[in-house]
């Protein structure tokens, strides 16, 4: 297979040119230049969003594109339509965000969407601009396109900063904030399980939307937070605080504390979704444990800071508010 990806230098970019480059496909990545692509891809340079950006991509023939994009639709639109003649499918990576929210259903690939444009050229929603992406991948392409719409993505490279959050804090031990409730179940995907789905996809032929997160419970905030104390061998106490105690001190969710929202409607949209598509088009998903643990390994071997996108504010609770919760 010939496989171009457009990014592919940070996480899930990085993590499906990786996962391409082992299954032996030839891979080229077109990027703009601020971080080394894995070895063995070939390189092309641009910038999507300046004028004359795409020349790069002004010939060249490939199997199947894979495209991240995440903000003007814009460039979805003109990236897609030059290489549509050249190229024979394009992966989309989507996301679940572009679902309407409150959905007035479980979340299957039929539920209602929000609006969005291929012609957009801002991106301050990040749903529509990623809905303005399907648009203008299906609009090039049409049954060529394949829209993954991903959940919440933890795993190595991760430059969001949730679960390497979680990783330093209780690994600098102590008492810490554990929202609960322990059982409460999870819903996510490790990055290098939506690679190897979405190339096993692009391989069989495959097109639509799919939503790509594992299945409801497949782990759960315990399980989640005691990987990462087992894996950093940390002597941390995990002090499990009810939903409405945390919210109470003015602790925002998923944002302060990665990962978790309290019981409620927000909590079963975000990680109760129906994955029954993908998982009978052969999505499988590992353990917890070898997520939290080969993240950790990952983030000792960079010096246990991770990168940042600069688009995305870095999550965590600061200090302060953990311990006026704890006493």
């Amino acid at each position: 297979m010939r496989l171009l990806m457009l990014g592919g230098t940070e996480f899930v970019g990085r993590a499906l040119v990786e996962a391409a480059l082992a299954r032996g496909w030839d891979v080229t990545v077109f990027h703009r230049g601020r971080h080394a692509p894995p070895e063995g891809a070939a390189v092309r340079h641009g910038d999507r969003l300046a004028e004359g950006g795409l020349a790069a991509l002004e010939d060249g023939e490939w199997d199947a594109v894979v495209d991240t994009w995440s903000t003007a639709p814009t460039a979805v639109r003109d990236t897609a339509r030059l290489l549509a003649g050249r190229v024979g499918s394009y992966a989309y990576i989507s996301s679940g965000s572009v679902y309407a929210y409150p959905p007035g259903q479980r979340i299957s690939e039929t539920a209602p969407l929000v609006a969005g444009s291929p012609d957009a050229t801002d991106a301050d929603d990040y749903a529509q601009a990623k809905r303005g992406g399907e648009l203008a991948a299906v609009e090039a392409f049409g049954d060529r396109a394949l829209l993954v719409r991903a959940g919440l993505v933890l795993g190595p490279y991760e430059n969001i900063g949730r679960l390497p959050w979680w990783l330093n804090r209780i690994a600098r031990g102590g008492p810490v904030l554990a929202p609960g409730p322990r059982e409460l179940p999870l819903q996510y995907i490790d990055v290098r399980d939506l690679a190897e789905w979405t190339l096993d996809a692009v391989r069989d032929g495959r097109s639509g939307p799919y939503n790509l997160v594992s299945e409801p419970g497949h782990a759960t905030m315990g399980e989640l937070l005691e990987s990462c104390a087992r894996v950093t061998g940390s002597t941390a106490e995990l002090r499990w605080t009810a939903p409405e105690d945390v919210l109470a001190a003015g602790i925002e969710p998923w944002t302060e504390l990665p990962v978790w929202l309290p019981p409620g409607e927000l909590h079963d949209v975000m990680h109760g979704g129906d994955v029954a598509k993908a998982v009978a088009a052969g999505l499988r998903c590992r353990p917890v444990g070898e997520t939290v643990a080969d993240t950790w390994a990952w983030l000792r071997g960079i010096g246990g800071t991770a990168p940042q996108r600069p688009d995305r504010p870095a999550p965590g609770l600061p200090a302060d508010k953990e311990a006026a919760v704890l006493g």
